[in-house]
């Protein structure tokens, strides 16, 4: 700025001594003239450079205006570069800000940014789902006006968000459940962070339900088991009467034991999520199993065909195999009356999928069921399955089973005219 002005004093200067020559030589008039003309150049190249600059600035592209020579080349220059160094940190700032939006944008979890009157500041895409938020249209509107549930507006107004509050039957189809927590930051401004605990809620009720199942299901054959003890304790019996609490005792203690086995073998695969070995599993080798215990079984009650009608053989888990087409035709033999026929056939399809099915001419399963029959302990008729001796675990064994292997479990029924059952392998399970 010095050598800017030391220019503008030597104009200056230079104007008044040209003006005192043209004095003494000229007269006052023309000295007058000479230094207004002096003065005027410096004056005219200013508003000149003024003029441009103003349009630079109008465009706002100062930074790509050409410098003019003399006075205004320093000062253009500086201004230059500040303006460039106040664009490079806008620039810098508003990345920042756009990578905080897409952080918060990119979060499993509902964001919501509270004033200090709870009126919404910003929300992320997340949250918008969760409670039917708009940001765009509900931008500054108080989040209790939009969100009426009243244990969430109690929650607000008592002010106290150490603890987390649940929030049930949210979302759009009201099958959410949600825990929500405002944190303070800045000026009395809150950060409210939602999580979707549905699937937790889900985990925990079916352990409880898992719980309960297990304590039932036992509870059963312990109490009979125990009268029978105590009958037989108290007591003087006749042998033959003995032995038939005995062989009682023992139908109640083998149950539990095929329980927990079942217990035991859900537990493993639910724990392996690896998908099941490939070895050869020789399906003629399999369905002669299942025929000689599919007959022991039944001891004569049913008929039975087991066809092979396809060469193809499986890449899998011999035992896991075995016990998922066990499982099956047990279960046809368990629920299809004396005298009833059961039909065990594998086969390739069309598409090259082998399938092994199961059909039988029970009494059949209405629709609704079909979809839960997979669930643990889940049963369409609780006393006729216990008297049949089934756990209520075989087809959830035979759902992981499938998983294991990239099959599909296939359930066809129709109340009174029977069931079929059917696993569906890939291609890529097949081998000759």
């Amino acid at each position: 700025m010095i050598s800017a002005l030391t220019r503008f004093f030597f104009i200056v200067g230079l104007a008044i001594i040209a003006a005192f020559i043209t004095l003494f030589n000229l007269g006052a008039e023309w000295a007058i003239v000479v230094g207004i003309a002096l003065l005027a150049v410096p004056l005219i190249y200013t508003y000149i450079n003024l003029a441009r600059l103003g349009k630079y600035v109008q465009d706002d592209s100062i930074e790509s205006m050409p410098l003019p020579s003399g006075l205004w080349e320093e000062v253009l220059y500086k201004l230059q570069r500040l303006v460039k160094n106040l664009k490079l940190r806008m620039r810098n700032i508003e990345q920042q800000h756009e990578n905080f939006i897409e952080a918060f944008q990119a979060s499993p979890n509902g964001i919501v940014m509270l004033d200090e009157n709870d009126q919404i500041e910003w929300c992320n895409s997340i949250a918008e789902s969760f409670f039917g938020l708009n940001f765009r249209r509900d931008a500054m509107q108080r989040i209790n006006f939009l969100i009426r549930r009243p244990e969430f507006i109690q929650y607000l107004m008592r002010r106290d968000f150490e603890e987390p509050l649940l929030l049930e039957r949210m979302g759009p189809q009201s099958s959410l459940s949600l825990i929500l927590q405002p944190f303070p930051f800045g000026n009395q401004r809150h950060l409210l962070l939602v999580q979707n605990v549905t699937d937790l809620q889900k985990a925990d009720a079916m352990r409880r339900d898992f719980v309960a199942n297990v304590s039932h299901e036992m509870r059963t054959p312990i109490t009979v088991l125990m009268g029978f003890l105590e009958t037989v304790q108290t007591l003087d019996l006749e042998k033959s009467q003995r032995d038939q609490y005995f062989d009682m005792m023992m139908s109640q203690a083998q149950r539990m034991k095929s329980l927990v086995e079942d217990l035991l073998t859900l537990a493993n695969l639910e724990s392996n999520s690896l998908p099941a070995t490939t070895n050869k599993v020789n399906v003629e080798t399999i369905m002669a199993l299942l025929r000689n215990d599919a007959e022991a079984l039944s001891q004569g009650k049913h008929s039975f065909s087991f066809e092979v009608l396809a060469k193809e053989n499986i890449l899998g888990d011999e035992r896991e195999i075995l016990s998922a087409f066990s499982n099956l035709v047990s279960n046809a033999i368990r629920y299809t009356p004396d005298a009833g026929e059961i039909q065990v056939r594998w086969d390739v399809n069309a598409q090259g999928q082998g399938e092994f099915s199961v059909t039988d001419t029970g009494p059949g399963i209405a629709s609704e069921h079909l979809s839960r029959l997979t669930e643990r302990f889940y049963r369409v008729d609780r006393s006729r399955s216990r008297d049949t001796g089934g756990t209520g675990l075989g087809l959830a064994i035979v759902k992981h089973i499938a998983n294991r292997h990239q099959a599909l479990l296939n359930i066809e029924s129709t109340s009174g005219k029977g069931s079929t059952f059917t696993l569906q392998f890939p291609k890529n399970r097949l081998t000759a």
